[in-house]
């Protein structure tokens, strides 16, 4: 009996720790760590890249931030489609873009798209 409720234990531990793992990354957490840094806030504004508040429904190089010439000419307007697009290959998206980081990730896309979504 003992080896059988430890194996009930292990496998109840994780099972109640798999949502956890399921649950993907948090966007606000991979946005501070992979674009804070250049993106500024209304707070800390950054001379790298612009504020990112209210990016999504936003048309491209449509707030005072010093662009790119290919970024203000490309025509976009910021929505999850065109942002996953960019933010999986900035360059390739926009060539001539200054934006050189992009996210790889599918997971970790998705995520900060749902953080900046929030952010108004």
């Amino acid at each position: 009996m003992t080896f059988r409720r430890s194996i009930i234990a292990i496998v109840a531990s994780t099972l109640f720790a798999m949502p956890a793992l399921a649950a993907g990354p948090d966007g606000e957490a991979v946005f501070r760590q992979r674009c804070q840094s250049c993106h500024g806030t209304p707070q800390r504004p950054s001379p790298l890249g612009p504020n990112l508040t209210g990016v999504v429904g936003r048309k491209a190089a449509s707030t005072p931030f010093a662009y790119s010439p290919a970024l203000k000419a490309s025509g976009l307007t910021w929505n999850r489609a065109t942002l996953d697009r960019f933010l999986t290959a900035p360059a390739r998206t926009v060539p001539g873009t200054r934006m050189v980081i992009s996210l790889t990730d599918p997971a970790q896309r998705a995520a900060v798209l749902d953080y900046l979504a929030t952010r108004r």
